[in-house]
């Protein structure tokens, strides 16, 4: 094969390797650690959710100008399951996060995330009748006490001194929303995932709107300067467009319950451009937690193949 054909067959090598997609996806999404520092006033929660689904649209049509009214018409018979997918997966389940981080503190909200392949896994068991074998299970223990120890700072003791109140209520059941979203991902129907996107994408965008204008009317709403957009495009862009997709067309290809698991390299990436981008100092068990993760998600993905 010639260079230049080698280099055209690398996104297909790409689009077809589950395991990239998913890495990929979670470096992008770790990125929102980075942007939601940033974001602090310089946009508001609501206004971000919102604006973010307004650029994202507008991306989204632009890409598909040829074929857009064709995919909308294409779309029209599953109005019925895109509008609760895209409402429920893009805009209630940030909303909670949000709203969670109003009562609570990163620690909390850190092991809370990271039980988001668990409820994947245990989802995929009551509605799917998946089972998930000791090794699996193994593998998702391993890795969450990665990202327990690495939400502790590396004193796993302090877990014993966490107290649940709303703040955490709010953020499990943003969690919980997230992982019902992935599991229901199984029944999507037969379509490209740049059309599914453009779905949900349409339905995120108007629910998102209300709670944005429930914002700006009670005098809550910032909205983005030059470092705002900056935060913006990158969180439609990435985290929205292309995270999406990828993790999309992996679950398409290996099931919600072995691509849950690639959620807790989320927290892992997030830590590692905290210190790369925000100068944080790298401690040992941002490195011992890796480690951990990475082993989990080994053993895991082994365990699913048996």
């Amino acid at each position: 094969m010639s260079e230049a054909a080698s280099r055209r067959s690398l996104p297909s090598r790409i689009k077809r390797n589950p395991w990239l997609l998913l890495t990929f996806s979670s470096l992008v999404w770790g990125g929102n650690v980075v942007a939601a520092r940033w974001a602090v006033g310089e946009i508001s929660p609501m206004a971000l959710v919102g604006l973010r689904w307004i650029v994202v649209f507008i991306i989204v049509a632009i890409m598909m100008r040829g074929r857009l009214v064709t995919t909308l018409r294409s779309l029209a018979p599953h109005w019925a399951y895109l509008l609760p997918m895209g409402a429920l997966g893009f805009t209630i389940s940030n909303a909670m996060l949000y709203e969670g981080a109003r009562f609570t503190n990163g620690v909390n909200l850190a092991i809370i995330q990271g039980v988001l392949p668990v409820l994947v896994l245990a989802g995929a068991r009551i509605a799917y009748g998946v089972r998930a074998g000791p090794v699996r299970w193994i593998g998702v223990a391993i890795t969450m006490a990665g990202i327990a120890l690495i939400a502790t700072e590396g004193e796993p003791s302090r877990i014993l001194e966490l107290q649940i109140n709303k703040g955490d209520a709010f953020a499990f059941l943003g969690a919980a929303i997230y992982a019902a979203f992935t599991l229901a991902l199984r029944k999507k129907p037969p379509m490209s995932a740049m059309a599914f996107f453009m779905g949900v994408a349409l339905a995120a965008l108007v629910s998102s709107m209300p709670a944005m204008l429930v914002e700006a009317w009670l005098g809550a709403a910032i909205w983005p300067g030059w470092r705002g957009l900056v935060v913006l495009l990158y969180v439609a862009v990435f985290t929205s467009i292309i995270g999406q997709i990828c993790w999309i067309r992996a679950v398409e290809m290996i099931g919600p319950g072995r691509a849950g698991v690639f959620q807790n390299l989320v927290p892992v990436f997030g830590a590692l451009l905290s210190v790369a981008v925000l100068r944080e100092t790298f401690h040992w068990h941002h490195a011992a937690s890796l480690g951990l993760v990475l082993s989990g998600l080994f053993i895991s993905e082994l365990g699913g193949r048996r």
